[in-house]
């Protein structure tokens, strides 16, 4: 039952993605070409969906609005990426903005972040 109530929360998320998570979606999934293959509105550890995962790099992205830079979202997206990080993701956060007037920009950021090591050597 709970699993059923996570399988249509993700299905609810993926359908009712907003613009600029929709526009780095469409510009994602060409990364399959190259072998990164990324899923939107992954489930991890039962506690949290993140935006985009690709699994094979331990990589996390995150498209935020304007209301994880105010209050105690920061704080709480601490906490989150604290998180994810223990269960070996890296996380990449991206402003809703970049994504919607700088996607080249983005996507370059995001091949040099899978290009890189997840942990660097010491």
């Amino acid at each position: 039952m709970l699993g059923d109530m996570c399988v249509d929360r993700a299905r609810h998320l993926r359908r009712n993605m907003p613009i600029p998570e929709a526009k780095l979606w469409n510009a994602l999934r060409l990364l399959r070409a190259q072998g990164y293959h990324f899923r939107r509105q992954v489930e991890i550890g039962r506690r949290y969906y993140v935006d985009f995962c690709c699994h094979a790099s331990g990589l996390v992205i995150e498209v935020d609005g304007d209301t994880h830079f105010a209050g105690n979202a920061p704080a709480r997206d601490r906490v989150r990426d604290a998180f994810l990080n223990g269960e070996g993701y890296r996380v990449l956060r991206v402003p809703n903005g970049e994504v919607m007037h700088n996607l080249e920009g983005v996507m370059t950021l995001v091949l040099h972040t899978l290009a890189s090591p997840a942990h660097p050597s010491p």
